[in-house]
């Protein structure tokens, strides 16, 4: 079993910046990807952001050149760090995690990103 827990959501305004934290315990050594996902109200969930074991990353086109995704293997904690945030942004943001072989994912409960003035 892998546990992810998110931290770093809240309520910032148009064109500002949040860094989200998705720290993991448990089986860490069986995932071979992490990434963030998000769903925003009304709305399916939606990949955000992937890094996998070679340090590869994959962005969503609704947020390439303004979210950087990155981890701290020392730490087993992955980053999302988003810039220039704007309103349709704004949903729960998902860590998950995926495991090598099988490909079964883990997930977080989710932090709340609200991006309005």
């Amino acid at each position: 079993q892998v546990q992810l827990v998110e931290s770093g959501g809240g309520l910032v305004q148009p064109g500002g910046s949040l860094r989200l934290s998705c720290a993991a315990s448990g089986n860490i050594f069986s995932i071979n990807a992490m990434g963030w996902y998000r769903q925003a109200p009304g709305k399916e969930r939606e990949l955000v952001s992937t890094i996998i074991s070679g340090g590869r990353t994959n962005y969503a086109d609704s947020v390439k050149g303004r979210f950087t995704i990155s981890r701290d293997n020392a730490k087993n904690r992955v980053y999302l760090q988003m810039n220039n945030l704007k309103p349709e942004d704004t949903a729960v943001y998902y860590c998950n995690a995926r495991r090598a072989g099988d490909g079964m994912d883990y997930w977080g409960k989710g932090t709340l990103v609200t991006v309005s003035s």
